[in-house]
């Protein structure tokens, strides 16, 4: 049985052509997942090496953003962009807005403000290219092998993108939210929530840590995620932070870093005139933290570097 064949096993869907615009930690390996499912991906990246590696794995390699373009089918072309939000995502649909046609799909699937979304659903729009904003979580592994998505955009559309979604994600691992921006509104609470959750356990573990019973910090992680009411991926991650660095994390630094989502909550919240205490306290932990380096820092930076691979050195 040929590898293609193999890969066409798992997939749920029929096998759509796409553009990815965006190979790394998340993009690429959402490329190789897509692949997996019998999907064939025309990929580029400003890092040769990421295109090169997608290439590798089956991918059509392209130097730009019009080549990528250039390589889908004309009948309704979809390319999906995984590139930091602000500036790069801006930038890109600028360059798509010049290539693509009207019927055609963009996807923006990283982390995007979603006022911002809002905005570039209306720019695109008037081109008569269609929108979707899908956030995404479960991290590089996830990304990988099965995450989570939440995705905003024209309804009429929904079922032209849902079978590679679906393809991409665990089971019952997404949901359509309706138009644009709820797919990234939705996201943009997620992270806020985890915000507030991982605080809290860096607090208690914190706690112990200090206190003079002599805790063994990884047996408690350990029992608390089986079977506990806090059992969760961030305490079996926190598990296995101990049990790779020890309890002193030395190698974590205690300087937490925010990535924007968790401040877009807040403000969110303020302008419904609702309180986040809990989310705002645990935003400013980590601001705090990057002036006094502290335990429940490090405990932060490693869960985001588990969960995210983000860099053990923190803010």
């Amino acid at each position: 049985m040929t590898l293609s064949k193999i890969r066409n096993m798992f997939s749920n869907s029929e096998n759509l052509r796409i553009g990815y615009i965006g190979l790394g930690k998340m993009g690429l390996n959402m490329t190789k997942n897509a692949i997996d499912h019998g999907h064939e991906v025309v990929a580029t990246d400003i890092d040769e090496d990421a295109v090169e590696e997608a290439s590798r794995y089956g991918a059509e390699p392209a130097n730009s953003v019009n080549e990528v373009v250039e390589n889908l089918d004309t009948n309704q072309r979809i390319v999906w962009m995984m590139v930091p939000h602000g500036d790069p995502v801006d930038q890109t649909i600028d360059k798509l807005k010049d290539c693509l046609n009207e019927g055609d799909i963009v996807i923006d699937g990283g982390n995007s403000q979603y006022e911002e979304t809002e905005r570039r659903s209306q720019e695109l729009l008037e081109e008569g290219i269609h929108f979707f904003d899908i956030g995404v979580s479960g991290g590089p592994d996830g990304a990988r092998n099965g995450a989570c998505m939440m995705a905003g955009g024209p309804k009429s559309q929904w079922n032209r993108i849902e079978p590679l979604v679906s393809d991409l994600c665990v089971e019952d691992g997404y949901g359509y939210f309706g138009s644009t921006p709820n797919g990234h509104f939705v996201k943009m609470v997620h992270n806020g929530i985890e915000y507030g959750m991982m605080q809290a356990i860096a607090e208690g573990f914190d706690v112990m840590q200090k206190s003079d019973n002599d805790i063994d910090l990884e047996k408690t992680a350990r029992v608390y995620n089986n079977g506990a009411v806090i059992e969760s991926s961030l305490i079996e991650w926190l598990k296995e932070g101990y049990s790779e660095f020890g309890e002193g994390l030395d190698e974590a630094s205690g300087r937490a870093n925010e990535s924007g989502e968790g401040r877009w909550t807040t403000e969110a919240a303020d302008e419904l005139d609702i309180p986040t205490d809990v989310i705002t306290d645990a935003l400013d932990a980590r601001l705090r933290s990057q002036e006094n380096p502290s335990y429940q820092g490090q405990i932060i930076t490693l869960l985001r570097h588990k969960f995210g691979n983000h860099s053990l050195e923190g803010a």
